[in-house]
């Protein structure tokens, strides 16, 4: 068009930075948007909406924000995109105040303004806001839309409540490639193996054709529930599909193998890759050797770790355990001096529960919570309980060299043991106990919990950053293998 000297309108610029947006190049939309200055359209509401949903696509929301502020006048499309923008960035509480103003405004908003709003909640674990979020799509009619039910299956699962995501799913009538990937991840963390396997099959029957998400999915809920073959049937099955695996499907089919115990066959797979392997499939490994005490192979994977350059925090630290584990605890302070020489800190420990529309936040042996006094009394008194239904402390899994006692009191009070005595004190009898943490749960809280869940009669339901584990009368649904 320009080289023909044909001059752009409304209609072609909004085209054009969809474009730019679809193949993440923000630097052709930045030219456009120059264009489009030059041109005289930057006050047109439908070409300013446009470019900022461009920006905020293609990562840039500093300019989305700038432009976004300088619009007289805004439209749904410019609304959305901001929020989504935000969303996708973590930038949380900025989609949130975002939507708030959208609803002050009596802004009709849309679908996708929705999903992203629903997607805010999930990620924050925010329940209640998004049940009432929820409300809202029934209200404006848009819960029989795929988008909105996407995020909110993933809401549901996120927060610990697959029971609504499952009710989501079945409400919807006709479902894209984005629901049924969504149910499928939701009933793969929460140990639904059997029903990921049916709801793939589900798949083929009503003509809906998987992509790489749908198998990552498959395989990742085969690799938490310990079945190997099946893992490696759908992974083989996916070139009949005409899919590559890339390497989050080769780090899950590590991932399988390394929990599994068939460390040797997984590192044949990590050998045998026809790309180089990620951080996550060395991770991956890494776990396995953690799991099943491989020190040696630990070592290996550690020397190639090394090779990448610059690694996560999370990958330096699964190396420290693992020789910790093994009580080389010289090897393990070396990789935490690494991590500590490369200015990079370790993530925190953290634990939270959500009571109403307040996040109470718990760190080990945290007594900043104005309930601390009867959150600790709670625990001795449990402490008590447990030990006489024959809970024994696993003190391996302080992996400080330290003494004995100290190593009892390091375990008893960590975040997650906190957040449950919360829940304890807070909660009806009836309502489950929901907690949601950062990092992977100890083996020997996730002993512990299974005891305080028979000793109680509670539910407890506690999503590390790998999976959910269901705790009712004295077993986990992970089956202890996770």
């Amino acid at each position: 068009m320009l080289a023909d000297g044909v001059r752009p309108d409304d209609h072609i610029y909004p085209s054009a930075t969809k474009s730019c947006a679809i193949l993440s190049r923000v630097d052709f939309g930045k030219s456009i948007h120059g264009m489009v200055v030059k041109t005289g359209f930057c006050s047109d509401i439908f070409v300013a909406s446009s470019m900022v949903d461009m920006y905020a696509k293609c990562g840039d929301i500093w300019s989305a924000r700038e432009l976004f502020d300088e619009m007289p006048n805004r439209n749904v499309v410019t609304w959305s995109g901001m929020i989504y923008g935000y969303a996708q960035l973590g930038e949380n509480e900025e989609a949130l105040k975002l939507f708030k103003r959208t609803l002050g405004e009596h802004l009709d908003v849309n679908d996708f303004t929705l999903s992203s709003v629903v997607q805010v909640c999930g990620n924050l674990t925010l329940l209640e806001l998004g049940k009432q979020i929820h409300a809202l799509c029934l209200k404006m009619s848009h819960d029989s839309s795929s988008f909105v039910g996407s995020s909110l299956i993933s809401l549901y699962s996120k927060c610990g409540v697959i029971e609504g995501a499952y009710r989501v799913f079945e409400d919807v009538s006709i479902k894209n490639l984005g629901m049924w990937n969504a149910m499928l991840i939701a009933c793969a963390q929460h140990s639904h193996t059997a029903r990921v396997l049916d709801l793939f099959n589900q798949m083929k029957s009503v003509g809906m054709k998987p992509n790489f998400i749908t198998f990552l999915c498959v395989i990742y809920g085969c690799s938490h529930a310990g079945l190997v073959e099946e893992g490696q049937y759908y992974f083989d099955l996916m070139k009949t599909h005409g899919i590559e695996p890339g390497p989050q499907h080769y780090a899950s089919l590590v991932d399988l193998l390394g929990r599994s115990g068939k460390l040797q066959k997984a590192l044949k797979v990590v050998k045998e890759m026809p790309m180089e392997p990620t951080e996550s499939v060395w991770g991956a490994l890494l776990t396995g050797c953690r799991l099943h005490g491989d020190t040696e192979l630990a070592a290996y994977v550690a020397d190639k770790v090394f090779e990448l350059g610059p690694v996560s925090s999370g990958l330096h630290v699964l190396l420290s355990n693992a020789y910790a584990a093994a009580g080389r605890y010289e090897e393990a302070a070396k990789a935490r001096k690494s991590l500590r020489d490369r200015g990079v800190k370790k993530e925190a420990g953290l634990s939270w529960v959500e009571e109403g529309n307040r996040v109470h936040t718990f760190a080990v042996g945290d007594w900043s919570h104005p309930k601390s006094k009867e959150i600790y009394q709670k625990l001795e008194e449990l402490g008590d309980e447990l030990e006489r239904a024959g809970y024994i402390a696993d003190t391996s899994f302080v992996l400080q060299k330290v003494e004995g006692d100290v190593k009892n009191q390091a375990i008893k009070y960590h975040s997650e043991r906190l957040a449950i005595a919360f829940g304890l004190i807070t909660f009806p009898p009836e309502r489950p106990i929901r907690v949601m943490k950062n990092l992977r749960i100890c083996g020997d809280c996730h002993t512990a919990i299974k005891f305080m869940s028979k000793c109680t009669g509670r539910t407890i339901i506690l999503r590390d950053y790998n999976r959910f584990h269901r705790f009712e009368d004295g077993k986990c649904t992970c089956n202890d293998f996770w």
